[in-house]
Order: structure tokens, then sequence, then C-alpha cells
């Protein structure tokens, strides 16, 4: 079984995934833009009528390659059209997401209770019971794999986040601000099963014990902007069916469900 499709980083789910670049980041851009580094935006130069990087050198003409020398010339000159359009900001671009969540790293080195249950469904099996865990450690790992792409990681890590909030009850709240950071991690990837994924588990967040709700409102500065960009995100499709409505893969009603139910 191959699970490499993605990433090529990883062989089979019996192998360790190989070393990330450091400067590989969750939520980066993937084309990085050139020579004038990542925050520098390009300059419009009204003589190429392009945009330009300050620092990448211009192209000059070689000696005895131009048509220099030329006292007059009965060729009309072409119109001059209009400037191009400016760089787009790209900001619902996918950004790049390597394989380094702590949660595959725990799961390769067998630090995490959990099995997969080859059943009629496949389930969870759970070498310990869910209530004697410790909620501040095991919780924040598993949201932090809600933002891998492979199998079984992918799974596991989903399934996982459900099992232990069905399960926890109080031990919940005082986790709330461990989570932010791997809420924030995941839904800058901007892809939309990721985003999907992250959605459907804070309903579920919502829903799993009393006053989390409210105690998510500190945070909304790091994690609104992301549904802000995709709120509008539905299929105009007219009288078509759309199924993926019936699995709630739909990004701008997600949003929609799960902003009313903050506001419960």
């Amino acid at each position: 079984l191959n699970y490499g499709k993605k990433h090529k980083e990883t062989g089979t789910a019996f192998d360790m995934t190989a070393g990330i670049d450091p400067s590989r980041r969750p939520g980066n851009f993937v084309n990085r833009r050139p020579p004038g580094g990542v925050e520098e935006l390009p300059g419009y130069n009204s003589a190429t009528m392009t945009y330009v990087y300050k620092s990448a050198k211009p192209d000059r003409l070689k000696a005895h390659s131009g048509t220099g020398g030329m006292v007059s010339s009965r060729a009309k000159a072409k119109p001059a059209g209009p400037p191009p359009k400016p760089p787009k900001a790209g900001a619902f671009e996918v950004r790049d997401n390597p394989p380094n969540t702590e949660f595959r790293k725990c799961y390769e080195r067998g630090d995490l209770p959990i099995a997969v249950d080859h059943r009629g469904t496949n389930c969870i099996s759970w070498k310990v019971d869910i209530d004697k865990l410790d909620y501040h450690h095991y919780l924040p790992i598993f949201f932090d794999g809600l933002r891998e792409e492979e199998e079984p990681y992918k799974f596991l890590a989903l399934q996982g986040c459900y099992d232990m909030l069905e399960a926890g009850g109080s031990k919940i709240l005082p986790v709330i601000p461990q989570l932010i950071i791997p809420i924030k991690t995941a839904l800058n990837t901007r892809k939309r099963g990721i985003i999907c994924a992250v959605l459907k588990v804070l309903q579920y967040l919502v829903r799993s014990g009393d006053m989390i709700g409210e105690a998510l409102v500190p945070y909304y500065r790091q994690i609104l902007p992301v549904l802000n960009l995709f709120k509008n995100d539905n299929k105009n499709i007219g009288d078509q069916i759309d199924y993926s409505q019936q699995k709630r893969m739909t990004i701008g009603d997600l949003v929609t469900e799960t902003l009313d139910l903050f506001e419960t």
C-alpha cells in the first residue's frame, strides 16, 4: 500500500516519514515571489509597461544587436496599449501543507494509544479508556492532525477528535487556548477539504460542552479571517443537484452554520 501520492516524503504507513525542510511551514505561499523577497511587491515600469521587482536586474541590449544609429524612420509607432493589470494577491491560493504535524510524529513513534479497528466501517480502537486520557496533552495533538491529507493519519486524527470531544465533558473547556494554533494552522492552508473538516470539528466542539462557544470569543481574530474569505463560496447551479450538500462539503454553508452556532 503506497500512501506517498500526495507527499513524496512518505513511503508506506509502516515507514517513518523522512525529514522535512525546516523552511517549509504550513500556510506559506507555494510559489514564492522571485528575487525581491516574499514581502516586496513589484513596481510598475512605464517604459516597458510591465511590473518588475527592484532587485531584479533589467535586461540590457548587447553591443551591435540593437537598431541604434538610425537618424530617421518612416515606421509608424505602435499604439500604446493599456497597462497590464497588477498581480493577484493570492488570497484564495492553496498554501503549503508539509507532512510535519505533531500527530504524525507521535503516531509513528507509537506514543498515541490508538489503532485502526477494521470492521464493517473503520473506527478507532482505543488502547486505554478515553476518560483517563490527559486532554491537555492529547487533544491538541489530534487537532494538529486535522490538516493531514494522507491515510491513515487523516482518518485517525479526525475520528480521534470526535471520540475525545464526545467523551470529554468538562475536560474540554480548559484546553480551548491550546487548540487555537492548530485550528488556525489548518485553516491557513486554504485547502477546501481541510477547511470543511475543521469547520465540522468546530461545530462538534461547540456542542460538546457548556461555555465553549463563549471561550472561543477572544480568539475570533485567529479563526474568522479565513472564514470571511470563504463565506460566499457557494455553487450557483440553478435547479441542478449538488451532491456535496449531502456530504456537507460546501464551504459557504458550513461557514454560515458555524457562525450561527458561535452566536447561539
